[in-house]
C-alpha cells in the first residue's frame, strides 16, 4: 500500500490538512506530523472505522521567521522520521514546518505536494512562493492565483461542501 507523509503546523493548517488527508486514508497508508501533541488526539478521533489507518503520529519542532534558528533541529528530525518512513508522497498546508518537511523530502527524492491556505486569496505565503521552487506540485486554493507552475484543483472548504 502506498504511503503519505502529512505534515502542518497546528491551527488552521492542520485543519486543512486533516480536510485533505483524512479521506485519503481509505486508498492510502496516512502518516501525520504536527507541532503540538494535541494533533495526535485529533486524528485518532476521527478516524473512520473503515480506515486503512497506519495510525503513526510524529511531533515535529515549531517555529517561524522569529525564531528560525530552531529550523536546523527541525530539519535534521524531519530528515530523519522521513528516512524512517519512507513515503511515496510527502503533502503539506504549511507553513514553515511544512516548508521543512517539503525541503527534507525533495533531498530524499521524495515526491511532494505543497497545497497553500485557503487564507491567501491575494498572492501565495512565503512559504508557498517557497515551496513553488522546488515542490513536485504546488496548489492554491484560489482560481487566480494558478500561474507560474502553481495549479489549482479547487478550495478545500469547497470540496468537503460537496461530499
Amino acid at each position: 500500500m502506498k504511503k503519505i507523509f502529512a505534515a502542518a503546523s497546528i491551527g488552521g493548517h492542520w485543519k486543512q490538512l486533516l480536510r485533505i488527508a483524512q479521506p485519503l486514508e481509505e486508498r492510502y497508508e496516512v502518516v501525520y506530523a504536527s507541532t503540538h501533541p494535541k494533533c495526535a488526539e485529533m486524528i485518532e478521533n476521527s478516524r473512520s472505522s473503515h480506515s486503512t489507518g497506519g495510525g503513526n503520529f510524529y511531533l515535529i519542532p515549531d517555529f517561524s521567521r522569529k525564531d528560525a534558528w530552531r529550523l536546523v533541529p527541525a530539519f535534521f528530525r524531519l530528515l530523519r522520521v522521513l528516512w524512517k518512513e519512507h513515503p511515496d508522497a510527502v503533502l503539506t498546508t504549511g507553513a514553515a514546518p511544512g516548508l521543512i518537511c517539503l525541503f527534507a523530502a525533495w533531498i530524499l527524492h521524495y515526491k511532494t505536494i505543497w497545497v497553500d491556505s485557503t487564507a491567501n486569496a491575494v498572492h501565495l505565503s512565503a512559504s508557498g512562493r517557497i515551496a513553488r521552487r522546488f515542490a513536485s506540485r504546488v496548489y492554491t486554493q484560489w482560481p487566480d492565483l494558478a500561474q507560474h507552475g502553481v495549479c489549482y484543483a479547487g478550495s478545500v472548504w469547497s470540496i468537503m461542501n460537496k461530499q
